[in-house]
Formats: C-alpha cells, sequence, structure tokens
C-alpha cells in the first residue's frame, strides 16, 4: 500500500469548560502507516506526569484527551501532532475556563428542505453554550455515527452533517440534540429526497386508412384510367362503340 502522510479529516474544536467539569479535546487522523500522536499544552509534551488524571487515547483514527476535573490552571493552547514516516501534520485548539454557566442555544437551526437522488446534502446548525454542548444528529430517532456516507462536522459553533449522495431512503426527519450540564435543546426538520423520474418512452403516430377510403382510392383510379382511354391523347377522338361497351361494362362492376 501507498504511504500517505498524516492528515486531519476533522481537526481539534477549541473548548469551553465549566470549571470542575470534564474537557475532551478529539480528531480524526487518517494517514499510512499509522501515525504516532503526541499532545502538547502552550508547547509543552502533555503526560500524566505533567497533567494529573489526564486520559489520552487514540484508535482506529480517532484521537482523544479528557480531562476529568479541569481547574483554571489547564486553560491554554493545545496542540495535537501526528507523524509517520511520510510526513507531519497538527492541529492546535484553545481550553477556556470559566465559572459561568449557559444552556444550549440554536443561533441557527436546522431547515427542511428537498434534494435529487444522487446530490450532496449538507445539514447545519450553529450552537452556543458553556460548557460546550455535546451535540448529535439523528434521523428518524436513531442516532448518526460519522462514517464516508454520513460525515459529521465541527469547525466551532458549526456542526454540519454531509450526506455524500443521497438516495430516496434517506428521507426522514433529521434532528440535533445540544446537551450540556445546564440544559439541551433540539432542532428538527424534514428532508426529502426525490428519485430519478422514469422516462416514458413517445407513443408513435400511426396513420390509418379505413377499408372504404381504400375502395375509393381504388374506384378513383379505376376511373381516371378508362377516361385516360378517351382523353389521354392531345387530340379528342370519339371512342369506337366497342370501348364503349367495355367501359360500360366495366365502371358497372366496379365496387
Amino acid at each position: 500500500m501507498t504511504t500517505k502522510a498524516p492528515t486531519f479529516t476533522q481537526p481539534l474544536q477549541s473548548v469551553v469548560a465549566l470549571e470542575g467539569s470534564a474537557a475532551t479535546f478529539e480528531a480524526h487522523i487518517s494517514g499510512f502507516p499509522v501515525p504516532e500522536v503526541s499532545w502538547y499544552r502552550d508547547g509543552q509534551v502533555i503526560s500524566a506526569a505533567t497533567l494529573p488524571g489526564v486520559q489520552i487515547s487514540f484508535s482506529d483514527g480517532r484521537a482523544k484527551l479528557v480531562i476529568p476535573t479541569v481547574t483554571a490552571a489547564n486553560s491554554g493552547r493545545y496542540t495535537l501532532q501526528a507523524t509517520n514516516g511520510s510526513g507531519q501534520a497538527t492541529s492546535t485548539a484553545e481550553l477556556l475556563i470559566t465559572a459561568g454557566t449557559a444552556p444550549p442555544n440554536f443561533s441557527q437551526r436546522l431547515q427542511s428542505m428537498t434534494a435529487r437522488q444522487g446530490s450532496q446534502v449538507r445539514l447545519d446548525v450553529r450552537v452556543t453554550g458553556i460548557p460546550t454542548p455535546v451535540v448529535k444528529f439523528y434521523r428518524d430517532g436513531a442516532e448518526i455515527q460519522s462514517s464516508p456516507d454520513f460525515q459529521i462536522l465541527h469547525e466551532g459553533d458549526l456542526y454540519s452533517l454531509i450526506i455524500a449522495e443521497a438516495y430516496p431512503e434517506d428521507s426522514g426527519t433529521y434532528s440535533v440534540n445540544a446537551t450540556n450540564s445546564v440544559g439541551r435543546a433540539t432542532s428538527t426538520a424534514e428532508l426529502l429526497i426525490q428519485g430519478e423520474e422514469e422516462a416514458v418512452p413517445a407513443k408513435k403516430t400511426k396513420t390509418i386508412i379505413s377499408t372504404a377510403q381504400i375502395t375509393e382510392t381504388t374506384r378513383q383510379a379505376r376511373i381516371e384510367k378508362l377516361l385516360n382511354l378517351y382523353y389521354g391523347t392531345s387530340r379528342w377522338r370519339a371512342p369506337s362503340a366497342a370501348t364503349q361497351k367495355a367501359c360500360a361494362t366495366l365502371l358497372y362492376f366496379l365496387p
């Protein structure tokens, strides 16, 4: 497999935490070979010795740092560094500790929408709150997990659900729940994915001639042929007695 330098598919996001509560930083990283990760606060390496109680994990491309009980001394700039043989990448975010609280609030709510089958769909909300709310997306009551088909992004107070290629079965009621230690807020909207219209072949126009029309056409042609016997030349001549008799007989039997 071709080597690939580390890339942050979801970078760190700044966190506002209530003093005495937990604070969590999380990022998603891709790369091959699997990168090694290191955490820093204000340029200093983070370890159990420098930050007692800290919990650090990295699995399936997801790096997480949790401080179970934050104090004002934990404020600062937190940096995650990912390194492998092909390169290096970093992501940085702020941790702000506050004594005040605010329940989650949607400054931008979900909007109902209609989209065509096969198109990309993006559902956005903006949420604020202290401590920083935990935000989750749902469809018809079932939580949506981030995946290649349903990507969940977080940038500042903007949270987005991106459906890479929507199909009619993705239609439904979508909701976002934002929760923190002092409250909860929900926003809901409808998504309708319209399927491709089946092509209806154009009907062929058929010209139908009735039997009566065919008979009349044939009769006229025969009569014209007989008349040409009399008038077909530039100089008119009277038909012979035999010709007159033959024409009368033939016309009698014409349908």
